[in-house]
């Protein structure tokens, strides 16, 4: 059995392309996601039962379910109601593209509004009380305090939930979508090196996984440069 190195240089380009697919998949969940997830975690934070019950119910249900059950609950299963059939969503709920966008980002906000939740409690009390005793509202304080403390808190946390979907993006090749895996198992079906296709596939991530890595490490240094600041002598 030989190596083939001249198989990746060939198709290597076609792998970049499935490569930007999977970077957009998890742009654009990622984004909604985080949308989504501070209203969730800013519920999830209250005290009052009322509007607790909706968050947890929600985060408890997609963190606790496989991510791939999900993905196949949107795409297969939304086809089988004649009502979603005959409404205005079924242009987007018939395409795989969408599906797993919808999929990804109500995954994604369940775990990150939990850690934005964790966040929101760390902070220390007395600044919510300076806060208040300012005069600041209920949403002046969340939007200059509580946000923006939280936001320097979650962020290495969140960085990793960022590569882990990532990393289960890869889900969305089984519903037919050429993202970095989807399109290495359509080469592997052409050429039949599937040593070759999915090792080059591997580096792809990991090179895209760096470059995520290094983006939220200088994003972090900026918002909570006060802990890399040079103390005085």
């Amino acid at each position: 059995m030989s190596w083939e190195w001249g198989v990746i240089w060939e198709y290597f380009p076609r792998l970049l392309q499935g490569a930007w697919l999977t970077l957009e998949l998890v742009a654009v969940s990622g984004l909604l996601g985080l949308l989504l997830a501070v209203p969730l975690a800013l519920m999830r934070a209250s005290a009052n039962p009322a509007i607790n019950a909706f968050p947890y119910a929600y985060i408890f249900f997609f963190r606790g379910t496989p991510l791939l059950v999900q993905i196949f609950l949107i795409y297969y299963g939304a086809s089988q109601f004649d009502a979603v059939k005959e409404s205005l969503l079924w242009p987007i709920l018939r395409e795989p593209y969408w599906c797993a966008i919808i999929a990804f980002s109500m995954n994604t906000a369940a775990y990150a509004a939990e850690l934005i939740r964790a966040a929101i409690q760390a902070i220390p009390k007395g600044e919510i009380e300076v806060s208040l005793a300012l005069g600041m509202s209920k949403l002046t304080m969340i939007r200059r305090i509580v946000l923006p403390r939280a936001a320097g808190i979650v962020l290495p946390g969140y960085s990793n939930e960022v590569l882990l979907m990532l990393k289960s993006s890869a889900l969305a090749s089984t519903i037919t979508l050429l993202d970095l895996t989807g399109m290495a198992r359509t080469i592997i079906a052409r050429t039949y090196t599937p040593l070759e296709m999915f090792f080059a596939a591997g580096m792809v991530y990991l090179a895209m996984a760096a470059v995520l890595i290094l983006m939220f490490r200088l994003l972090e240094r900026r918002l909570n440069r006060y802990q890399f600041a040079k103390r005085p002598m």
